[in-house]
This record gives C-alpha cells, sequence and structure tokens, in this order.
C-alpha cells in the first residue's frame, strides 16, 4: 500500500520545521510528510513527560527508527522497562483539516499523547496504527509525546519467542494531512477475480471517512495505471453518503483487462488503482494504491502453483534486526535484505515470526520475491525467560485479553498487507505447541478461530499452520507448514504443505561451503539423499532457517544459523546457494597474508534521502601490497570525519576480531545513515596499514553546515552480557526434533521427548544397533539426563554428544545395571546440541526410550 507523496515537499517542510518556521497546507490537499527526524528520547518512565511545558532538554536526541537497545550487537540481554519520545510540531493556525499520527510500529505498548492530551493507546509491537490528533493541536507550538515500554505481558502476544524484544519507535512514524473527507489509513482493498493470461478485472473497495460536519455526498472514481504508466481502466464512479463521524465503503468493478501483465518473481509487474474523492464537483482527496495480477494455488497432491504454472519454492526465514541498529532499521537495509535472498537463487521469504514493516512487502512487490506474512503468535520453552513461557496462558483469567490481542494483531497484519501480490499466504503462528499440555486445547481452538477470521478478512488467501509438527495443529488450516523434523515426520500429510524450516547451521562468517540440509534429508529408507528425494510432487516448497543472523535470547550462538552474517556479510553457504540456484560460481576465498592496507566501499554512492528511510551498508576489506583481499582480521576503527553521517554507535565504531562487533574473515561492515544533505567522508584506519577512505553524498534533506549543525551523539557498546548473572540450569528436549537409527510403525522418534511417558520410541525388528537423537536446538553444557524406559528392567545405553564430525560419550550404563524405569544421570560436562542415546536392551524387554531430556546451561557463544 502506497500513498503518493511528494518528497521535496516533504524535505522542505521538514527543514521549515527545524529551523523553527510556522506552516499550514492548502485546505485540498493530503500530505503525508516523514516525522522521523528530531525527537528527544530517554529511558525510563519520567513523570509528567507527557506534558507540553515538560523540560526535556537532557534527553537523547535521536531520529527514528529508534531503539531502546541501540547500539545493539545480538546480545542475548537488553533493556527492559518504558522509554519516552518527544517532537515538536509548529502550526501557523489553528487545524482546518485533519492531521493524523501513522506509526508503522512501535514495541510494544504505545500511549502517544498531543500537549498532554492522550491521543490513543495500541497494545502489539509488530503491526502499525493510527490516531487522529487534530482535536489536540491548536495554532504555535504543538509537542507530540509517546510513553513505550517492552515489558513482558502475560495478555500481550506474543508471550514467547526467541529474538529479542527490544522496545522503541523502532519504524517510521509519518504526520498525514487530510481533509475532513478522505480515503482513511490504508482504506483500499484491490482484488483482481477472473483472472487468466488473456484477460483479468479489477475490483475496488473503498473506504470514505467523514470527519466533516455535515452529510457528504461523495463521487469515487477510480483508475488503473499499468507497470509502464498508460491509463488501462476506468472503473464505474460509485456514489456514497457519509454521516458525519461516520464510514462508508464504495464498491467499484472494472471491464475486462485484455492480457495483462502478470506479477512473478520473474516478472514482477505492478499496478496503480488511483482513487479521487469528489465532493460538490470539487476533488477533496486522492489516494494510490499498488497492486499486481498474479494467482495462485496450493494443492495436497499437486503442490504449489503460480498463474496455472507449476512451481516448488525455494525460499529462507527473515527476521528483521541488523548489527548496530537492532530492529531499528531503514527501507534501504530491507530492501537490501531482499535482494540477498533474490540474489541467491531463492523465490520465497517467510516473515519470520512476527508481521514486518510495512515496506518489507513493498520490497518483495517490486524486487520479486514470494512472502509468507506472520501473525505473532509464538512459542518456545526449556530455559528461564519472561519470553519462555507458554505460548498460549495458563492462567484462565489471561485468556480472553490474549485472544483479543493475537486476532486484533491478525487483523491488523492483513489489513496493512491486504493488497501486496508478493504475499500468497497468512502464517498463524510459530511452533506455539510449546505451550502448557494442559492449555493445548485452548491453542488448538484459538489457532481455527484465527484462521476463520483470516477467510474472514481476506478470502483470497490460505491460512497456514506454521511450525506444526507438533501438538495435533497441522491440520487446523489451510496449509501445514512444518519445521525441522516434521520433513520426514509428516512427509504426505494429506494437505497442502510445505517445509517451513530446514538447516538451523550454527557457524560464524565464513562458515562451511555446503547447503546445511539438516532435518529436510532425513528420507526414511534411503541413504546418499540428494534433493530430488524429498520434493515430493505433493509438496510446496521449502524454507531455510535462515537468511540472516539475528539477536537472540538464548544468545549469539543460537542467533547465527543465518546465510548471511549479522552486519550483512555473506557466509560460504550463501554462495553454494547462488551456484546450485543461479550457476554463479564462487568467488577465490581470502586465505591469509601480510595486511598493508584497507579498502573502504558502499552499497551505494549516495543516500539519497535524509529521512530514516535510507542507508548506505559500509564495508571494509584487508588487503596485501597487492591489493588482494586477505582473511587476517586485525582491528579497524572506521570514523566518520566529517559531514552528517552517523552511526549506531555514533561518530567511530571499532571492530575487533573477537569482540562483539566483529571484523572476521578480512571483513567487517555496518550501516551509515544521515539526518542532513551534504558529504560524509569516511576512513577506516587500523595500525600500520594504509587507510581506506571513501565519500558519501547524502542527496534531499536539510544543509548540513560545519561547526553549525549538531553531530551524532557518541552511543559507545557496552555489552549487556559482559557481567551476567550466574547462569541457571535449563531442561532441554520436549518436542525438540528427533531422529532415529528406525522407528517401528506408531513408534516414531517423535514419541521419546512428548511428555507422555506411556508412548514410546520403539526400533524397528532387525535393527541391531538402535539409537535416537534428541536436537536440543541450543548449544548447552550438559549436566544431566533424564531418560525413561517402556518399563522397569535392565535398560541400558550410551549417551553421546556430537563435535564436529565426532561423537563424545557423555554417559553410559551396562545392560542391567540399573533396573528403575526412570533415570536421572549424571554426564561428563561437555557442550553441544545433538545428543544420541544408543539403546542397549537385555532379551525380554520392549526396546525403547519413552522420554529424553537433557539439562544444561545455554552458552552464548
Amino acid at each position: 500500500m502506497l500513498v503518493s507523496e511528494n518528497r521535496r515537499l516533504a524535505f522542505l517542510l521538514l527543514a521549515l520545521l527545524a529551523a523553527g518556521v510556522m506552516f499550514f497546507l492548502p485546505a485540498s490537499a493530503r500530505s503525508r510528510i516523514n516525522f522521523n527526524a528530531d525527537w528527544h528520547f530517554t529511558l525510563g518512565d519520567p513523570q509528567g513527560a507527557e506534558g507540553a511545558g515538560f523540560d526535556d532538554s537532557g534527553w537523547q536526541r535521536v531520529g527514528l527508527p529508534h531503539s531502546f537497545s541501540m547500539p545493539y550487537f545480538q546480545a542475548r540481554s537488553f533493556y527492559v522497562g518504558y522509554g519516552w519520545y518527544r517532537k515538536h510540531l509548529e502550526l501557523k493556525t489553528a487545524p482546518k483539516q485533519r492531521y493524523h499520527l501513522e506509526f508503522e510500529g512501535a514495541f510494544q505498548d504505545a500511549q502517544v499523547f498531543v500537549n498532554g492530551i492522550a491521543v490513543g493507546r495500541h497494545r502489539g509491537g509488530y503491526t502499525g496504527f493510527t490516531f487522529d490528533i487534530t482535536k489536540a493541536l491548536h495554532a504555535g507550538d504543538n509537542v507530540v509525546a509517546v510513553r513505550l515500554n517492552n515489558n513482558w505481558d502475560p495478555t500481550l502476544a506474543p508471550r514467547a519467542g526467541e529474538h529479542v524484544f527490544s522496545g522503541g519507535l523502532y519504524r517510521d512514524v509519518w504526520l498525514v494531512e487530510t481533509p475532513p473527507v478522505h480515503v482513511p489509513w490504508t482504506g483500499t482493498r484491490i482484488t483482481t477475480p477472473d483472472l487468466s493470461a488473456a484477460s483479468g478485472r479489477v475490483n475496488a473497495e473503498t473506504e470514505i471517512r467523514n470527519d466533516g460536519g455535515k452529510t457528504a455526498s461523495v463521487v469515487v472514481r477510480t483508475k488503473i495505471i499499468d507497470d509502464r504508466g498508460k491509463t488501462v481502466a476506468r472503473l464505474p464512479d460509485a456514489c456514497v453518503s457519509v454521516a458525519p463521524g461516520e464510514t462508508g465503503t464504495a464498491m467499484q468493478a472494472s471491464a475486462a483487462i485484455a492480457s495483462p501483465h502478470l506479477w512473478s518473481p520473474e516478472s514482477p509487474a505492478l499496478y496503480r488503482a488511483v482513487t479521487s474523492l469528489v465532493v460538490n464537483g470539487q476533488s477533496v482527496d486522492a489516494y494510490e494504491t499498488e497492486f499486481g495480477f498474479r494467482w495462485f494455488a496450493w494443492t495436497a497432491d499437486k503442490g504449489f502453483f503460480l498463474n496455472g504454472r507449476h512451481r516448488y519454492f525455494k525460499g529462507a526465514n527473515v527476521h528483521q534486526d541488523q548489527a548496530g541498529w537492532g530492529d531499528a532499521v531503514t527501507d534501504a537495509a530491507i530492501d537490501r535484505d531482499v535482494q540477498w535472498m533474490k540474489d541467491a537463487g531463492f523465490d520465497f521469504i517467510r516473515g519470520s515470526h512476527y508481521p514486518h514493516d510495512p515496506h518489507f512487502a513493498e520490497a518483495t512487490d517490486r524486487i520479486g520475491m514470494m512472502f509468507l506474512s506472520e501473525a505473532p503468535f509464538w512459542g518456545t520453552a526449556g530455559f528461564p525467560n519472561p519470553w519462555a513461557s507458554s505460548a498460549y496462558p495458563t492462567n484462565p483469567a489471561e485468556r480472553p485479553a490474549f485472544d483479543a490481542s493475537v486476532k486484533q494483531q491478525l487483523a491488523e497484519m492483513i489489513r496493512i498487507n491486504r493488497n501486496h501480490p508478493s504475499i500468497v499466504d497468512w502464517g498463524m503462528d510459530n511452533e506455539v505447541f510449546f505451550s502448557d499440555p494442559a492449555v493445548m486445547p485452548e491453542v488448538r481452538r484459538l489457532l481455527k478461530e484465527m484462521v476463520a477470521l483470516s477467510h474472514q478478512l481476506d478470502p483470497t488467501r490460505p491460512a497456514s499452520i506454521d511450525g506444526a509438527q507438533r501438538g495435533e495443529i497441522d491440520h487446523l488450516g489451510d496449509i501445514a507448514a512444518y519445521n525441522g523434523d516434521g520433513a520426514w515426520l509428516f512427509s504426505n500429510p494429506g494437505l497442502p504443505n510445505m517445509v517451513a524450516e530446514y538447516g538451523s547451521t550454527m557457524e560464524d562468517r565464513p562458515g562451511p561451503y555446503a547447503p546445511g540440509w539438516g532435518d529436510i534429508a532425513n528420507v526414511q529408507g534411503k541413504t546418499n539423499v540428494v534433493p530430488e528425494d524429498w520434493r515430493y510432487p505433493w509438496r510446496a516448497g521449502e524454507v531455510i532457517w535462515c537468511g540472516f543472523d539475528h539477536g537472540s535470547i538464548v544468545g549469539r550462538k543460537f542467533g547465527s544459523m543465518g546465510l548471511i552474517d549479522y552486519a550483512r556479510l555473506p557466509k560460504r553457504a550463501w554462495y553454494w546457494y547462488r551456484n546450485a540456484y543461479r550457476g554463479i560460481a564462487p568467488p577465490e576465498w581470502p586465505q591469509q597474508g601480510v595486511p598493508a592496507a584497507l579498502r573502504l566501499t558502499s552499497s551505494s554512492p549516495v543516500i539519497r534521502r535524509a529521512d530514516g528511510t535510507d542507508d548506505v551498508q559500509l564495508v571494509v576489506t584487508v588487503l596485501d601490497a597487492a591489493g588482494k583481499p586477505i582473511s587476517n582480521a586485525p582491528p579497524v576503527t572506521l570514523s566518520l570525519e566529517s559531514g552528517p553521517g552517523e552511526l549506531p554507535t555514533g561518530r567511530t565504531i571499532t571492530f575487533t576480531p573477537n569482540g562483539d562487533i566483529p571484523i572476521r574473515d578480512g571483513q567487517a561492515a555496518i550501516a551509515m545513515r544521515s539526518w542532513q544533505a551534504g558529504k560524509t567522508r569516511i576512513v577506516a584506519t587500523s595500525p600500520g596499514l594504509k587507510d581506506g577512505v571513501l565519500e558519501i553524498a547524502t542527496l534531499d534533506g536539510p544543509r548540513f553546515v560545519a561547526g553549525v549543525t549538531p553531530l551524532a551523539a557518541d552511543r559507545p557498546y557496552v555489552s549487556p552480557d559482559d557481567h551476567p548473572a550466574k547462569a541457571a540450569e535449563s531442561l532441554f528436549g520436549k518436542d525438540n526434533p528427533t531422529k532415529a537409527s528406525s522407528a517401528m510403525r506408531g513408534h516414531g522418534s517423535n514419541l521419546a521427548n512428548d511428555g507422555n511417558p506411556a508412548s514410546y520410541w520403539q526400533p524397528a525388528a532387525g535393527d541391531t544397533a538402535p539409537w535416537m537423537l534428541v536436537d536440543t536446538e541450543r548449544v548447552l553444557a550438559i549436566h544431566r539426563l533424564l531418560i525413561t524406559f517402556p518399563a522397569d528392567g535392565g535398560y541400558g545405553f550410551v549417551a553421546e554428544i556430537q563435535n564436529g564430525d565426532r561423537w563424545e560419550v557423555l554417559a553410559e550404563q551396562p545392560a542391567g545395571a540399573d533396573w528403575r524405569r526412570e533415570r536421572e544421570i549424571p554426564t561428563k560436562e561437555l557442550k553441544g546440541n545433538r545428543v544420541r542415546v544408543r539403546l542397549l536392551t537385555p532379551n525380554g524387554l520392549v526396546p525403547g526410550i519413552a522420554e529424553v531430556q537433557v539439562a544444561g546451561v545455554v552458552q552464548d557463544r
């Protein structure tokens, strides 16, 4: 969804605001002005900060997007509590039109005030919202204040997850001015019924809001413009009478449009619906909506089809955060992320595990990537952290509010993103079986209600149950999306399906030149498996975990499963996929050499907009005397010597080979943004090496004046994990991925960690060396094993942990040494995540394991 805007006007108005110049726009104009610059921010909860006269002179001066945790570099810990933002808005006269503030996201409980008056509250950290602030404004100086907190709340979704939950105004904010009769926020819905390659029609559903004092008779006019700028259809006018304070809806349908340009990853053609509202013969508002012509089908027996053609999609899971800036990334950084996945040869992205920035779907539309947008209903378990709670509330008193929170954010996600052709599925959840067993009936009920709501709000797209490999939830939606061992546990589930996560390779850059297939390659009864063995005709596609390293409450190690690292430098696995899917051979890998110089490059020669929506990625490369990249990783400092640029740490940043801000394999990177127009001179230095120097011009924005324009304040990085409290022991195993040497029918390895001691894994008859494996999915320093056998008896075992290509013994008991069914066994204190139990079963006993759990301390690195 895009609203047309005159960027030059926007920057002029921002410059006037920054200079304290008063303004008022013409009465008939709609404007959408970037509201990211010149905020004041503080952590904590000072009393009276909503008031216009409150003294915020001691607060930090920041621009948006902004995070409580900035600068952030994959620490497991982050600030939790309150933060405040304040910004001035000058108006020449009292408002004659309507003023709205649009927030693309605020984590996670936001209260908005104007001149001390509460204008609205929004709960939910991943979906946008808007408030009409007109009645709180007056001529002269106005103050917008936002009180935020990122406290864990048992009634607010998500209750659990494994990324980080930093607070902040971490997405763009816009000031929108409209006439009293106008199209409200995200107020259009475009569909393309009866579509084929030969022709298609457009149905436009437009909301009209009347904030005037009398009933308005509104004529709605809509035209369709193709991807080449040609008007291809004019819809019949619709007439709607809208009473004061009400919202009406206009329905329009076009005639057939011949041979529409179909959207696909290979040809991402986009159209625009341009809608005008006419009152008393005068056009009072105009609104634009981007959309595309395409159709798709998910089938249970033949897989996925786009525009009538079968395709097995290959995709990546993508989190939103990046080095230094955390969750507070720019639109340009989002564009680069989508392009990275496209360049590797992928055609699908799963937005794990929450609604992403609205620009993300704009990027997948334009660049050409199919997109699964997912609601923030998530589960995880096994370690002491509020966000490792049961995905669904165990306290009955909290359930109604939590249900409402989940449905509210699902509805907001759909409303915001419904016109994007790249979105081919609404995801309901991720692994919500990580809930207390007693509330699983409530989980299933809520999922069914979410699916029904999704169908009601958008009948054109299916609803998937994501992370559906446990808890009997996979058949509750239109599509079953399986993670990890679900790829082989449910190879043919009898409904449309995909592998939503495979891989999970924990590696720092550069990592191995390998795909990291993981559980997807566990095809039962086969050895020497190749992709063709698991790309079944009925499977829609596969999505790797994951595209990028990200912050995680489990720690850096767990968050480092990406094909690309946190600073957005590719690991060798990314090159493997690019070679396999696009036929581009990998580069020559850098080798150790004698460092002589630094080279400094950027993702773009310019920053086009000084408004928090654009930035550049700066890359430092270590060179030898011949100018060849080498893998040496000396400490490097990047400094902004002049100009308006800003790093997440201020004006300098230092990369070290073993620190939280790393230089690895001869390279380091960070993103830079700017709030004024002008040239920024950046210098990379390291003792004994020739400097790397680069100039980046920022084009549109208020002019930077050396010695006058304030420079970005230093924000030195201090790791919140430097002095952690003594780590507590955690218990893993339940519902984690499993594997086995073989399995008797009805006794799969997943029954050995389902929390039910009455069910058990049993190897197939004739398996002379049976074993089963549980992947804790976190690296642990292991202390104990808890093993339950099918019955009392002299079962023996050898428990081992994987260390690279080797298996090391954790603990062992010979057959007949212990006759208890339930056993707690101390282990050697070894580190790892994949625990294999080799079973020794005396004659006369049923071979098998009923439950396995692993106790240990989560390792951060």
